[in-house]
């Protein structure tokens, strides 16, 4: 069931959001070359509660960390670690932050000093199909109108869309419906609504769409080890068009 939230509540979930939004800004001064991940996942960790409030994500199905921190080829859910970060890398981190029983979730990307070219124009398109599927995100709309603007960008720049990781609505859990992934065909799909909240979380890849799932059981990586981007915010739909909870 799609829980629809008031006006009154859609302005409670923008702290959560806000608080989320405040760690990817203050984490983007953090990023060098030589940085770990274990590091940049103690710092959000820390400022969460400094801005008063919780993290989620730890112990969540037994998730050892209060981050996703996902290096190059690991689509999402990646084990922040004590290996150093190098020049060239990509990180997705992904950050969930709960303020007053309402919770707020991004994924932003991150690259370790001067990002090749051929990254730039992945991190570019990827960010351009986390826009055009908000522009979609109006009442009246329907789910598909979201996930084939998505898909049909990326795929149009030679990329593919990662399927097997989902979508979610977002309110007083961090997962409610709808889940969906990132392609569809326009028209078709949920009619969008007034009060809606979910994440837009395109995971852009290089190569296949496909992908492997570590012995940790939580790593997911591109089947064919090339790399992915990922950009996500938490949308509520209102009258007036998207609002961005979780905008930096």
């Amino acid at each position: 069931m799609i829980i629809l939230k008031s006006p009154r509540e859609i302005e409670e979930m923008k702290t959560a959001g806000q608080i989320v939004a405040d760690c990817h800004r203050e984490v983007a001064k953090l990023i060098e070359p030589g940085i770990t991940t274990l590091e940049i996942n103690d710092f959000v960790a820390k400022h969460i509660m400094k801005l008063g409030g919780k993290q989620f994500t730890k112990g969540y199905n037994g998730f050892p960390a209060e981050t996703c921190a996902s290096v190059n080829d690991v689509v999402a859910h990646g084990f922040p670690s004590a290996k150093p970060l190098q020049e060239g890398d990509l990180l997705k981190l992904d950050i969930v932050a709960e303020y007053g029983g309402w919770f707020g979730d991004s994924c932003w990307c991150y690259t370790i000093g001067q990002p090749s070219p051929a990254v730039e124009r992945l991190l570019k398109v990827t960010k351009e199909c986390l826009e055009l599927g908000i522009a979609q995100a109006i009442p009246g709309n329907r789910l598909g109108d979201i996930t084939s603007a998505i898909q049909k960008h990326a795929e149009s720049h030679g990329y593919s869309v990662v399927r097997d990781l989902l979508a979610h609505g977002v309110g007083r859990s961090l997962h409610e419906e709808p889940s969906y992934e990132h392609v569809g065909v326009a028209g078709k799909g949920v009619r969008l609504k007034e009060g809606m909240v979910f994440t837009i979380e395109p995971m852009i890849n290089e190569g296949t769409f496909r992908i492997s799932i570590d012995a940790d059981g939580w790593t997911a990586r591109t089947a064919d080890g090339k790399l992915s981007a990922q950009y996500e915010h938490t949308v509520a739909l209102t009258a007036d068009g998207p609002l961005i909870l979780t905008a930096q």
